[in-house]
């Protein structure tokens, strides 16, 4: 392999010799380097952009040509060329957002442009704005504040993450064969104030992407160094406080260190106190060995434990007997936990090659006690459930980037390979009474699953035209010890599959972008499933197409619009609250996507993303083919004030439409309307702020079910929506200091 890289550069290397060619380096005023800066030459208008250590290499340069620098959030700046032979260093200074600046190219994601504009506008403070600033991605938290957010994404009830691969600086979230269900991400180990960009996709359209990524993907960067240090405190209604400690240590064009904590507790607005604690420590380092060789080190811990209601039946509120923050068994909860170690390594071949190594590891633990249908099961003891698991997982990859011209086309390529082992021990779920008592197991094992993966993506750059096929491959191995049969055995299977992928983008001017994507994406199964279903159907396939366009009709108006459709194979889902195995059939899903970013008066910023689904199965007679809670109309929308005196403000409504809670929509899940406001004024070395949750207190669901379920005095069981009442009024307060 390394001898086809070898020739296959230097044979690309003397097809584009033509030309005088001019390397350079981008950075900010603290020496930072500046990826995916936009540079053109305006005499000819050839362009190119930064790689990940600010450095870059434009063709066909003369002296004295002016060259054109644009980045988000930068000021753009324009240097004078007056050496082809000494490498170009050039400055950009931090600014305000300016939408007008934003130039629509190939090479940016509009939804990466997007999710920059909600950073910048609207900088995430707790965990679950973290996902909230992802485009058409809903939440919903239904335990007690500790358990990872349901989600919602282009028709999928994604559940915890089965069909959005979620990772942090390349590491990923979402567990396979998880105690809780398939996918389980939990983001709770990120210190919000630590994000710096949201890498986001929507389908599976992505080479570096593999399992989960069908409706989507998101990969959240964290800060790489801090401007400042600094202590926030944040006081709210329902017991509710927050200490955010955030201290630069090392901060110089070598080296950069820093460490940040945060405590966070909360007895919530529930009869029962939830009773949360979290405490998250996050360290990152990183250092310039020399000029070519970058290495870095991440670490982070965080532990959580808490008190939940649940979720309650609609009878018991209709009738009097709780109230809407009541609960049924108000011994449910759980804690957890996960510790991070991540080591990367960047080596720059020269100005237009570069290799990217991760390594990481991480252990975890998780406990969680729930009781979805009270006395349904066991009228005697009850039907509370404990799922529980240890595990550790280690992974590594590497990746390959070259960029060369040829003749008046710009190429991209790169070659990666990734591995991640899932050791799982004792992963449960039993029944239980009160956290105490464990009445019998229903599942116990251990879990161990490997996943081999390889991509090949490649960018070519015609004119207006950009092509980007690419094709990843995967292999899994499946183990399972299955610990409640009378004798030792391992069971085993294994799987590959070949992902192809095809981006296409026209840009018919530097303000317009039509483009078409399809390829093919898949979630894998838990391996119990896998070996109960002895290897078959256990990788099913998600093929999609996105037809769309990116525009700026004005200035300062930015649009993304994209009619979409995917349709999913045969899955077999564990499920893991019943700890069986079912099938949910093929489906296929298709909708529109609206998003506008508009920045007015310069100062204020105006923003709505809409998103339309029709989600449907496609193996059962009309009228029974409904997905339940497959959200068909989501809107999220609102506007930011963002004066350079300091002040801020933001008026934030995030709205979805009845939907099915069962395969005959004879059962509905609520939709609602929430509003959100905040006000504050950044100072010199002092911020101040308030912020207010559903401003409106409206009476609203944050997670709903179709659940049949009897309670210890009803002779029937009943079918019908249980729920976790979404946060009413919640006001709390933030002070912020910087030095």
């Amino acid at each position: 392999m390394k001898l086809f890289i070898a020739i296959f550069t230097c044979f690309i290397s003397i097809l584009s010799s033509n030309g005088q060619s001019l390397s350079g380096v981008v950075a900010d005023y603290d020496d930072k380097a500046i990826s995916g800066v936009h540079i053109i030459n305006i005499s000819n208008k050839l362009h190119t952009h930064s790689n990940e250590n600010g450095r870059f290499e434009l063709l066909d340069v003369e002296y004295q040509d002016t060259l054109k620098f644009t980045h988000i959030g930068y000021k753009t700046t324009y240097a004078v060329v007056d050496s082809l032979y000494t490498p170009m260093q050039v400055y950009m200074k931090e600014s305000l957002l300016s939408i007008d600046e934003i130039i629509i190219t190939p090479q940016v994601s509009a939804l990466n442009l997007i999710a920059d504009i909600n950073i910048q506008t609207n900088p995430v403070n707790s965990s679950q704005d973290i996902l909230r600033q992802v485009p058409g991605l809903i939440i919903g938290q239904h335990a007690g504040g500790g358990k990872a957010e349901q989600i919602f994404l282009r028709g999928f009830d994604v559940d915890h993450g089965t069909d959005v691969a979620i990772t942090v600086d390349g590491m990923p979230v979402n567990m396979i064969s998880h105690a809780h269900g398939q996918g389980y991400a939990d983001l709770h180990f990120i210190i919000p104030e630590t994000v710096d960009k949201i890498d986001f996709g929507k389908g599976p359209y992505y080479a570096s992407v593999g399992n989960f990524n069908t409706a989507g993907f998101v990969n959240f960067n964290t800060l790489d160094r801090l401007e400042n240090s600094a202590l926030k405190f944040e006081l709210g209604q329902f017991n509710t406080n927050r200490l955010v400690g955030m201290f630069n240590l090392i901060n110089n064009d070598v080296q950069s260190g820093y460490v940040s904590t945060e405590y966070l507790s909360s007895d919530g607005p529930f009869d029962s106190p939830q009773n949360f604690d979290r405490l998250n420590l996050f360290g990152k380092y990183n250092r310039s060995v020399n000029s070519t060789d970058k290495i870095g080190f991440t670490f982070s811990h965080f532990t959580s434990k808490w008190d939940a209601s649940g979720q309650i039946p609609q009878r018991l509120v209709d009738d009097g007997t709780i109230g809407r923050f009541g609960a049924v068994d108000s011994t449910e909860g759980g804690n957890t936990s996960r510790t991070n170690l991540q080591l990367h390594y960047t080596k720059f071949i020269n100005e237009v090659s570069y290799v990217k190594n991760r390594v990481y590891y991480s252990d975890y633990t998780f406990e969680l006690y729930s009781n979805f249908t009270f006395f349904l099961e066991d009228p005697e003891n009850g039907d509370q459930i404990r799922q529980k698991e240890n595990r550790t997982i280690f992974g590594l990859s590497s990746e390959y980037n070259h960029s060369f011209e040829l003749g008046e086309s710009e190429v991209h390529w790169q070659v990666g390979g990734s591995v991640r082992n899932d050791e799982v021990k004792n992963n449960e779920l039993s029944y239980t009474i009160n956290r105490k008592e464990l009445i019998r197991p229903i599942q116990l094992g251990d879990v161990n699953e490997t996943n081999f993966s390889g991509f090949i993506n490649a960018k070519m750059s015609l004119g207006k035209w950009m092509f980007n096929p690419s094709l990843r491959v995967e292999k899994f191995k499946f183990q399972y010890n299955d610990k409640l049969l009378p004798n030792y055995l391992t069971q085993s299977e294994s799987k590959s599959m070949i992902n192809p992928k095809l981006n296409v983008f026209f840009n018919y001017t530097q303000n317009f972008q039509a483009y078409f994507k399809v390829g093919k994406g898949f979630h894998s199964n838990d391996t119990r499933v896998v070996v109960a279903q002895n290897g078959r159907e256990i990788l099913p396939g998600a093929f999609g197409s996105d037809l769309g366009i990116v525009w700026k009709p004005k200035p300062r108006l930015l649009m993304n619009l994209a009619y979409w459709y995917l349709f999913s194979e045969q899955e077999f889902v564990y499920v893991g609250d019943a700890g069986i195995v079912e099938p949910s059939g093929r489906s296929r899903r298709h909708g529109v996507d609206l998003s506008l970013r508009y920045q007015t008066l310069g100062w204020l910023f105006l923003n709505l993303d809409a998103n339309y689904a029709i989600a449907r199965a496609i193996d059962e007679d009309s009228g029974n083919d409904y997905i339940p809670l497959a959200p068909n109309l989501t809107l999220v929308g609102g506007a930011k004030i963002i004066r350079p005196t300091g002040l801020f403000a933001g008026f934030d409504v995030r709205y979805i439409r009845d939907r099915p809670a069962n395969e005959n929509n004879t059962i509905i899940a609520e939709g609602y309307t929430v509003v959100d406001v905040s006000l504050g004024h950044n100072f010199k070395s002092v911020g101040v702020g308030i912020q207010i949750q559903n401003a409106l207190n409206v009476a609203w669901n944050e997670t709903q079910f179709a659940t049949t379920s009897r309670l210890k005095n009803e002779d029937v069981e009943v079918e019908e929506i249980h729920f976790t009442p979404g946060t009413p009024f919640f006001i709390k307060g933030t002070i912020e200091y910087k030095f």
